[in-house]
């Protein structure tokens, strides 16, 4: 099996309903591919998901029959990925392969279809853009970034066309890796040594005092120095702000009402110097081990685990110095790090979570003590999950009040308009939004 051919499959798989990571390390894990093999079929498929609308766009303009089976599709899709985005595959590589892929999975009567489509793409590239694109400004940039229409007005409502397109284009970039230090058992400084001795280049994030990013992909992160000793964990950036943000004190009650797979659960151990006790509540028990195995690698004692719906425990009201709620949401403002989301979200879903939000939000706030912090934190840039979701609750509540963030707090340079609000394409992290709540 090569590159392409897995790929082929893989994406088969996600047309089926698997999500796309998933079926990816299955059918990885059963080839035997060299690392630059493996590297481009992570890509094609990544690449070709994330694409998916501009692919078919292109396929439903060149193709002169206005539907084709889905396995041919698929092979259309990642020839005109590759043609279109790849540019460091030669050109007649990737038409050749496309062709031989389709023979070699069944379609070898439609070989010549596919040669003759991506053929003429290539012509029509020698004149400028094939992609025909409509006026409508939604539609406009959903077809060119391939993104729902509804996400894209979203964003135009609260950034216009400009913004939103940089927001759009960022989205689709490959997501980096950045590393949060565990300051309980080495250093930044110890670290970057490490990693540079490895041949892994990494630059500091600024802000954040515990923040790595590595410039190049790591491969398997597991075989880096400093995992097995519990020296760091993966996080993004804007996901180490939200701990940050609680501003958790040692010997002080802590609950993470959302918690596994345990990011910032930890996070709030390390900050506490391990010294009080970090509640790390989830629904989930396979997620719940996630937690368990950081807690564990990292050498932290302070976090206890309650397996349960944060809408129903009753052991917890009044007893949290800082309550985090890191909301289950769309993750509108991390779709380049799960190439699927953008297709498997929908109007429909957002409303089913606001709901949640909402209940949530409602129950865990009386696990707050009379002087304690809550901080409600989503991986969205969606108002109605984000604002709308905190200003209905101040509405019914009106004990309770906005904390903007201090002028030397480190998410000061996000403050807008009392809550914290991070943009990809303006600060190069994932999309977040935090509000802190305390009783007035």
């Amino acid at each position: 099996m090569d590159a392409r051919q897995l790929a082929f499959l893989t994406l088969r798989a996600v047309q089926r309903g698997a999500y796309a990571d998933v079926a990816l390390d299955r059918n990885l894990a059963k080839a035997s591919l060299e690392p630059r093999d493996r590297r481009l079929a992570t890509e094609l498929v990544y690449g070709s998901v994330r694409r998916q609308r501009t692919l078919d766009a292109l396929i439903d303009q060149l193709a002169t029959k206005p539907h084709q089976p889905p396995d041919l599709r698929l092979v259309l899709q990642l020839g005109l990925y590759q043609l279109r985005y790849l540019h460091q595959i030669p050109t007649m590589a990737a038409v050749n392969s496309s062709v031989e892929l389709a023979k070699h999975n069944g379609l070898a009567g439609l070989a010549g279809l596919v040669n003759g489509l991506l053929r003429q793409y290539l012509r029509l590239v020698d004149t400028g853009d094939p992609l025909v694109l409509p006026s409508d400004p939604a539609q406009q940039l959903g077809i060119l970034h391939s993104l729902p229409d509804w996400m894209v007005e979203i964003w135009l409502d609260q950034l216009g066309p400009d913004e939103t397109a940089q927001l759009c284009e960022w989205f689709n970039k490959s997501p980096s890796f950045d590393f949060r230090i565990n300051p309980l058992r080495t250093s930044l400084e110890a670290v970057e040594q490490a990693l540079a001795v490895a041949g892994v280049k990494t630059s500091r994030i600024s802000g954040l005092p515990q923040g790595l990013r590595l410039l190049d992909p790591p491969g398997s992160v597991q075989h880096l120095p400093g995992f097995t000793e519990g020296w760091w964990v993966v996080q993004d950036a804007s996901a180490q702000l939200v701990s940050h943000w609680l501003d958790p004190q040692p010997g002080e009650v802590v609950i993470d009402a959302c918690a596994a797979p345990g990011g910032k659960t930890t996070h709030i151990a390390e900050l506490i110097q391990d010294q009080g006790t970090v509640w790390g509540c989830d629904r989930t028990a396979s997620r719940l081990k996630k937690l368990a195995q950081n807690q564990q690698r990292l050498q932290l004692n302070c976090i206890k685990i309650c397996q349960g719906d944060s809408r129903e425990l009753r052991q917890f009201v009044g007893q949290g110095d800082r309550v985090l709620l890191d909301a289950p949401c769309s993750g509108l403002g991390t779709l380049h790090r799960h190439a699927d989301a953008r297709w498997r979200q929908t109007p429909a879903t957002v409303s089913e979570l606001i709901q949640l939000q909402s209940e949530l939000l409602e129950h865990i706030s009386t696990w707050v003590k009379p002087s304690g912090t809550l901080v409600y934190a989503t991986c969205t840039l969606n108002p109605a999950e984000n604002e709308a979701v905190i200003e209905q609750f101040l509405a019914q509540h009106s004990d309770w009040q906005i904390q903007p963030p201090e002028p030397d707090s480190v998410c000061a340079a996000f403050a807008d308009q009392g809550w914290v609000k991070v943009w990809p394409h303006r600060h190069d992290m994932d999309g977040f939004f935090m509000a802190k709540l305390k009783r007035a």
